[in-house]
């Protein structure tokens, strides 16, 4: 337990129920989520074995190196329909060889739903590909909105310097299909082309 939840308990245990107000037992701040029913997990590089085309630059570097932290609030089961789960991204800047660090990519299990993502610090791209494998893309940044479709697989790169922040909200029946992209790929990647991100 860090600082953060010892003095959130300890505020907990001094505030009375008054009629009926409560006071929320989760806290957003710019980089993660912390409270209750809060799942972290962090990606390493070596988690991103075959994410990155470069796989000569990719073998060169430190496997251990943190690529993105992640925190979601999961109030009901996963599965549960007409829930929702909200998550924060904290996403490092980087490149294997021209590629930037980016996510690794899903479709949702249930295919059909959508997702909101929005940009909180930092410069980033939101990568998307349908079932066809058509691929596009939509640049983020602290204040953008991103709806993305059902059936619409999604993954983000930090095409700045500093760290890309994002946020996220499904619905908790979503899931993550995770497979497919692993065993398929995108059909194009971002690239750093003399400076310019670039779906190639």
């Amino acid at each position: 337990m860090n600082g953060l939840d010892r003095r959130w308990n300890q505020c907990k245990k001094r505030i009375m129920k008054v009629d009926n107000i409560y006071v929320p037992e989760v806290f957003f701040t710019n980089n993660c989520l912390t409270g209750e029913n809060v799942v972290k997990s962090t990606r390493l590089l070596g988690d991103l074995d075959g994410v990155f085309q470069d796989k000569d630059a990719f073998e060169q570097m430190d496997r251990d190196q943190i690529i993105y932290q992640v925190s979601s609030f999961l109030p009901v089961v996963e599965n549960t329909p007409g829930g929702l789960f909200m998550g924060i991204t904290l996403l490092y800047p980087g490149k294997v060889g021209q590629e930037f660090f980016m996510t690794k990519g899903h479709f949702h299990t249930n295919s059909n739903r959508a997702e909101f993502y929005w940009g909180v610090e930092g410069e980033g791209m939101l990568i998307l590909m349908d079932e066809q494998r058509n691929v596009w893309a939509e640049r983020m940044f602290p204040g953008s909105l991103h709806y993305i479709p059902g059936k619409v697989a999604h993954r983000v790169a930090n095409i700045g310097y500093q760290k890309l922040v994002f946020s996220a909200c499904w619905p908790s029946d979503a899931g993550h299909d995770y497979a497919t992209i692993a065993a398929e790929g995108f059909a194009r990647s971002l690239m750093d082309v003399n400076g310019v991100p670039t779906l190639l």
